[in-house]
């Protein structure tokens, strides 16, 4: 009779037991319920970012309200608005005209830029240098409102190319610079590694644009100092979840 009791107490402490891990599980997937964060992203991240605050969102049950658009867009947004939590930048040059406004930032992956030209490289481009030759064309992103384009721009000044290089057009976000050499609308482009991802467009074996290698920075914005859901991302942020994310899209994760 003892030890029949002594069985129903284990079985009863086993359930309380998983009854408390489940609890305590549900209790961590709601801690952020109702609260919710303004995020501003950079277009050309768009595919890993929403990833990542779908997780999060998913763990916590915070609202994420994601703005997807070019630097030049988010920063005027930031300036004229004055709302906000965090500012995921292409660069860490990109979160200087709204500095006024950042509490914090922490670098999360490296950014890298490359060559790409179509698929077999039909015109052998091998460099940056061959770019200002006659019979290549290329587009780059709008230097004035992208990082990427800002890059291009500099790039050719560097290799002594600004003044003979045939440009066909430029582009607002980093992702449609590999759509228009999938298109057939250019040979060649100046584009962030991971939006290199299409089927028709190919990396051009080079080191040119190694030097030009820029950090993603997470800038926590100081507009709601009092956040707990603020302080939760920045740890998420850091997390081996996101590190997988990253990866999980061609990015080199800071270590």
């Amino acid at each position: 009779m003892k030890k029949k009791f002594l069985v129903v107490m284990l079985a009863v402490c086993l359930a309380l037991g998983m009854s408390g891990c489940i609890s305590g599980e549900r209790a961590k997937k709601n801690e952020l319920a109702g609260q919710s964060l303004l995020i501003y992203c950079g277009a050309g991240m768009k595919e890993p970012f929403q990833k990542i605050a779908d997780a999060f969102k998913e763990e916590t049950g915070c609202e994420m309200n994601v703005t997807f658009a070019n630097a030049a867009q988010i920063q005027t947004q930031i300036n004229e608005s004055k709302e906000g939590d965090f500012f995921i930048a292409g660069s860490g040059e990109e979160v200087k005209p709204v500095g006024q406004y950042v509490e914090s930032s922490v670098d999360l992956v490296k950014h890298i830029p490359v060559l790409a030209v179509a698929k077999g490289n039909p015109k052998g481009i091998t460099g940056i240098g061959d770019l200002g030759k006659e019979g290549i064309t290329t587009v780059i992103g709008d230097p004035e409102s992208t990082p990427i384009g800002k890059i291009a721009k500099k790039a050719f000044v560097d290799f002594g190319v600004a003044n003979t290089v045939t440009l066909v057009a430029t582009t607002t976000t980093a992702p449609q610079l590999a759509t228009v050499i999938a298109a057939g609308e250019a040979d060649a482009t100046i584009v962030w590694k991971e939006n290199c991802n299409v089927d028709s467009v190919e990396i051009c074996e080079t080191t040119d644009l190694d030097p030009y290698t820029k950090t993603i920075p997470a800038a926590r914005l100081n507009f709601n100092t009092d956040n707990k859901a603020a302080d939760t991302f920045s740890e998420f942020l850091v997390s081996d979840t996101v590190h997988g994310i990253w990866n999980a899209f061609g990015y080199e994760v800071l270590q």
